[in-house]
């Protein structure tokens, strides 16, 4: 056993988790979807709320990095339709987040994904060149990706999903879901500190002990997305969305 603050942890707890501060580093630098094989494995071990809660400053710290290298690449348009109904739906989440059944939400939130996956194949494989641009649409993402996010850290398919029906080319993809995961991230604190109380000092100081995975994680995201035609990174994010669904309904 490995004693961490109060945390007394297997060496195959420890793996696991530094695991999951790589695969959060290079998920946020372009590898969009790989960090959501860590949930339901952190959710095994800490339990639902309490590896949300666990989870969330490792990827803020990835998060800083994401933004330091793409933040030129946003496209704000997007992120002001998003912002204020991704905050509703954190809140609104917040509220009943003691009350909902992880296995359950995971189990419905596979299913939509499954359904917004079939029809992202099907613009895909139709030539189409994008979905309609509608208010509404954005809002109802922002609103899905809020409550998604602050349950179970799971809106990375979500958005993943919203942006590539907007047809944004690669860097652009990378930079717009950056700077939006920081600032609603950022924005969650302080209800998983005060109200579900899922973070404290114990556990933010063994997030900072996988910070140096988070910046290798980081470093291997960018240089993986270096080499990846865009048409090629649009079909890779839809697999790995795909495999992650898949992953939350099991």
């Amino acid at each position: 056993m490995v004693e961490l603050f109060t945390y007394s942890l297997s060496y195959t707890t420890v793996s696991l988790l530094f695991l999951t501060a790589f695969l959060i580093g290079m998920a946020k630098t372009g590898v969009s979807g790989v960090s959501m094989f860590s949930v339901p494995v952190m959710a095994i071990i800490f339990g639902g709320k309490e590896s949300s809660g666990l989870m969330l400053p490792l990827l803020i710290m990835a998060d800083l990095f994401a933004v330091r290298y793409y933040h030129r690449h946003a496209n704000w348009s997007y992120l002001l339709k998003l912002f204020p109904s991704a905050a509703l739906g954190v809140i609104i989440a917040t509220v009943v987040g003691n009350y909902i059944d992880d296995q359950l939400f995971r189990l419905i939130m596979g299913i939509i994904i499954f359904l917004s996956l079939g029809i992202m194949l099907w613009m895909e494989t139709a030539n189409k060149e994008s979905v309609p641009d509608y208010l509404w649409f954005a809002i109802l993402m922002g609103l899905l990706g809020g409550f998604t996010t602050m349950i179970g850290n799971l809106a990375g398919a979500v958005m993943a999903l919203y942006l590539l029906s907007m047809r944004l080319p690669k860097n652009e993809f990378i930079g717009t879901a950056a700077w939006f995961f920081l600032v609603i991230n950022l924005f969650k604190l302080p209800f998983h500190i005060f109200s579900w109380q899922s973070i404290d000092i114990n556990s933010f100081l063994l997030n900072l002990t996988s910070l140096p995975f988070i910046a290798v994680g980081a470093y291997a995201g960018v240089k993986i997305v270096k080499r990846i035609p865009d048409k090629q990174y649009r079909w890779m994010i839809l697999v790995i969305t795909g495999i992650a669904a898949m992953l939350m309904v099991m």
